[in-house]
């Protein structure tokens, strides 16, 4: 287990009594171990249901009176749908949950899907409509040198400045879809490099934040959902997103009204979207750059996580080894 040490510690605070942020990683772990047993089986339905449940089950169990401000599904009769209410009693906490981040992926047998929640104080993680949202996502190097406003290029220019590159060495994260069609042509225009993936607008942003997964920008249009989970993680690690509200139909710039957006054109950061002390707890289930995959030994499974937390100032990469019997017949493995 690697960790960074917490630089201090605020008097007086919640940190003082016990910190829960180690705890959350339980229930993407539970999550994961779920959801991985439908890896390439093609029913994402089925993936994502097992994940929400075990998510749910292990929630319960922990000191908290957890409000879902982000959810599972959007049918309120669902698992962990926004709105519910779960944990054993304790600490008001929002949540906002992603049981299985890359169903699709999963479905297929693709790689780099987990499960991921963001946990913060009441009131503290912005709630959007239902809608698409265009973003960039970088880490804390480049965090000064963004601007959603500006064109793709000067950002990527701007981005490669910053870590002393040339632009051909920037690579920028993409979700291949049609919408991206012009996006991917201004990213070719400019020289950086591009990585297409099916699913995963979290994990990218994550990634792009975290050195050694040679990724540096996130860019395109995802859901609202994501941007405010990638927000929280992105406040853990120092980085920067900017994003604004992408709405296509009427209905949708009415809703943003109904929510007190007046402004459609304004760029949501961090400091919008996920203000305030903030914990992330995220576990792999098919392998990515970021996080391994869930791995199923005879009587055991090997899970890997990330949890990070700006009451204790750290960043946590955990190895689980989850046993299904008392008995054990096989030996415990350092990681390799």
């Amino acid at each position: 287990m690697t960790e960074t040490a917490p630089i201090r510690q605020r008097e007086g605070s919640a940190l003082d009594r016990y910190c829960l942020c180690e705890s959350y990683a339980r229930a993407t772990e539970r999550a994961a171990l779920a959801g991985a047993r439908w890896l390439g089986r093609a029913d994402q339905e089925g993936a994502e249901r097992d994940s929400a449940e075990a998510m749910r089950s292990a929630l319960e169990h922990l000191p908290i009176d957890g409000h879902v401000v982000i959810g599972a599904g959007a049918d309120e009769d669902e698992t962990l749908a926004r709105g519910q209410r779960v944990g054993a009693g304790g600490e008001q906490v929002d949540l906002a949950l992603d049981p299985l981040e890359g169903r699709g992926v999963v479905a297929r047998g693709g790689g780099g899907a987990m499960s991921m929640i963001a946990v913060g104080e009441p009131g503290s993680l912005q709630t959007l409509p239902d809608m698409y949202m265009r973003k960039l996502a970088v880490g804390p190097r480049a965090r000064a040198a963004i601007d959603l406003r500006r064109p793709v290029a000067e950002n990527i220019r701007g981005i490669a400045e910053a870590f002393g590159r040339s632009v051909n060495d920037v690579t920028t994260i993409v979700l291949d879809r049609p919408r991206h069609h012009d996006l991917i042509e201004e990213i070719r225009a400019a020289g950086a490099r591009i990585k297409l993936i099916q699913d995963g607008d979290v994990t990218a942003s994550i990634s792009a934040a975290i050195r050694g997964t040679n990724d540096h920008l996130a860019i395109g249009i995802g859901g609202t959902r994501q941007a405010v989970m990638a927000a929280a993680a992105l406040r853990c690690l120092g980085g920067e997103l900017q994003a604004q509200l992408w709405p296509t139909t009427r209905t949708e710039i009415e809703e943003a009204r109904e929510y007190g957006i007046e402004d459609l054109e304004k760029i949501f950061t961090i400091d919008d979207l996920s203000p305030g002390e903030v914990i992330v707890a995220a576990t792999g289930v098919s392998n990515g750059d970021l996080l391994r995959g869930v791995r199923f030994l005879a009587d055991s499974a090997r899970t890997h996580s990330l949890v990070m937390c700006t009451r204790c100032n750290w960043v946590r990469f955990v190895d689980g080894i989850h046993f299904f019997a008392r008995e054990r017949r096989e030996e415990v493995r350092l990681l390799g």
